[in-house]
């Protein structure tokens, strides 16, 4: 697993790791059970603060992405795997509405707005009727 952190970017390091370990759950090249890297050691090899990293593997056991068994280290939740095979699902039904809307001639920029207005409006929608 590679892990790569900007530190320039302005996002909070924590959530950088976070995403990045999400990234690799969603693209297999961490699977469940898998064990993460020790967080001395991550914290070594990223430049960072162990307590970042702490902060991080700590928030992604809350989430149930990852266990912490003390003693052991951090593990990838056995429970993340049907939420793989979700994700899957969402992302062939991606590609194939990304073809489709390249056919009709979009541009990536309409796309993106496309897509975000949708998922604007479906938020809107989903949300109970005192709070909108």
């Amino acid at each position: 697993m590679i892990l790569r952190l900007n530190h320039a970017s302005g996002i909070p390091l924590y959530l950088q790791l976070m995403e990045q370990i999400k990234h690799a759950i969603e693209t297999g090249a961490l699977r469940p059970g898998d064990q993460l890297p020790a967080i001395r050691k991550l914290a070594e090899d990223l430049v960072m603060n162990p307590n970042t990293v702490v902060r991080a593997y700590r928030e992604l056991e809350h989430e149930g992405v990852i266990e912490v068994k003390h003693g052991s280290g951090a593990f990838v939740s056995d429970a993340v795997a049907g939420r793989m095979k979700v994700i899957g699902k969402g992302q062939a039904v991606m590609q194939s509405a990304m073809e489709r809307l390249l056919s009709f001639g979009l541009t990536e920029p309409e796309i993106r707005r496309l897509f975000e207005n949708e998922l604007a409006s479906s938020a809107v929608e989903t949300l109970p009727r005192r709070q909108k």
